[in-house]
């Protein structure tokens, strides 16, 4: 990869990936008046973005950063910005993101994705495809009644809980990390959304050549179904029970079987829309599980490889729960403060906008290094980012910004995981919940009785 900033255009961070003609140009396709103030349409988008890669996500601290000079030249010629009179209160700021058309930050979103996508995915080395995992979690909302209403909160033996619940479905590449927009919708209420559902949904945002890899969850006729539809390739998990009923006998160890997958009764009553004659041509492997011994590994996939490369590439799905764990408590997506279902999507789009900027970074700084991109720690790259950021926006000259560049990818680069002689004692991508507090136990005084 060139390390020349002009040459890639996310090593400006965003201007260079999300331009002021950009702006102005998705303002007119979308009718929505381009504002000249101090909240423009880019600094909102930026301040949205900036907000995710901070640990105060507040609106008070966008404010600040936008006074302190924390959005560079992005901030049009402005009386206010020019006489130094910029309100720190955060009313202009919350109206302007309000105001921001839903377009807006899904098309800044897949012009992130479309600008990194050539220069992070990388292929696997017998197909020359990029591999995507699909993988699927959940998200707490605040609760508020708009959002109550649109993602309905579950309910349990002791009735209705609190907190609404959204269910978000995301497919990663497995080499850089980089995500696609995801698909939402409710978790619970009279009309829930499976995963499975919303993986269909997301599945055309993938590149047409792309390899979709998916656990037991998505192991499904209708997703896989939709996949060959697509004309992509799969490499998706089977339970062993659904697997023993499309191989029609007992699990045989070391099968590799070619066979034509149909839908069973239940699958066509559950998925009324498959046509009459569907069906998925394929081969289903049954090899021991190489992450765990003794347990059997059931594998369907449309790729003309070989096993080990088949069960090389599914040792990768791994990599999304990592993945997960950054977009939901690096990113902060497990905090939204949003309390409106259009507020909700945008943050999320823009959430997914950070998220794609950090991973850039780490493949700029592991490629430098001569490392894979996941060899580095995605929060020590935040902070990377997040310190050097003021210096990058602040750069005089070319020649300068280039120098701040190479200086944070170098930082960025050190952030390695370390090479551990020994296993540990825990997997790495087990976080602990850590302790709590004991139950409060209710104390009943003792009275005396009565005479």
């Amino acid at each position: 990869m060139a390390s020349s900033p002009d040459q890639f255009q996310l090593l400006r961070l965003f201007q260079k990936v999300a331009p002021g003609s950009l702006f102005e140009q998705l303002c007119q396709e979308h009718g929505y008046e381009f504002r000249q103030g101090i909240y423009s349409v880019a600094v909102v988008v930026w301040l949205m973005i900036w907000q995710r890669l901070q640990d105060n996500r507040s609106l008070a601290a966008a404010v600040q950063c936008l006074i302190q000079g924390g959005c560079g030249d992005l901030v049009p010629d402005c009386k206010r910005w020019t006489d130094d009179e910029v309100s720190a209160a955060t009313g202009g700021y919350c109206q302007a993101r309000q105001k921001l058309p839903k377009l807006i930050a899904k098309r800044v979103s897949e012009r992130i994705v479309e600008q990194l996508g050539s220069e992070m995915q990388e292929g696997w080395g017998g197909l020359a495809r990029p591999v995507f995992v699909v993988d699927g979690s959940s998200l707490q909302l605040p609760h508020a009644p708009a959002l109550v209403e649109a993602f309905p909160p579950g309910h349990n033996q002791h009735g209705e809980n609190h907190w609404p619940v959204l269910r978000i479905v995301v497919f990663h590449d497995v080499f850089s990390g980089l995500a696609l927009e995801p698909a939402w919708g409710p978790m619970y209420g009279d009309s829930p959304v499976s995963e499975q559902a919303l993986a269909q949904e997301a599945l055309e945002r993938l590149p047409g050549e792309a390899v979709v890899l998916g656990d037991g969850n998505f192991g499904i006729f209708a997703l896989a179904h939709a996949v060959q539809q697509s004309k992509r390739g799969m490499v998706l998990r089977l339970t062993l029970e659904r697997a023993q009923k499309i191989l029609a006998g007992k699990l045989v160890k070391d099968t590799d079987q070619p066979l034509v997958w149909r839908p069973s009764r239940w699958e066509r009553k559950a998925h009324p829309h498959l046509p009459e004659q569907a069906m998925v041509e394929g081969r289903v492997l049954v090899y021991e599980n190489p992450a765990r011994p003794g347990e059997l590994l059931c594998l369907f996939t449309t790729l003309a490889v070989a096993v080990e490369e088949i069960l090389a590439i599914y040792r990768l799905r791994w990599n999304v729960e990592t993945d997960l764990r950054s977009l939901k408590r690096t990113v902060g997506l497990h905090q939204l403060s949003s309390k409106s279902p259009d507020m909700v999507e945008k943050e999320l789009l823009l959430a997914m906008a950070a998220y794609n900027l950090i991973g850039a970074v780490m493949c700029l700084a592991a490629r430098r290094a001569n490392l894979k991109p996941r060899q580095l720690s995605f929060s020590f790259v935040q902070n990377v980012v997040e310190a050097a950021l003021p210096g990058l926006e602040q750069a005089a000259s070319e020649a300068a910004y280039q120098q701040r560049l190479d200086r944070m990818l170098r930082y960025a680069a050190q952030g390695k995981h370390p090479n551990r002689p020994q296993r540990r004692s825990y997997p790495r991508e087990v976080w602990g919940r850590g302790s709590h507090f004991p139950p409060r136990k209710r104390i009943v005084e003792k009275r005396e009785p009565t005479k």
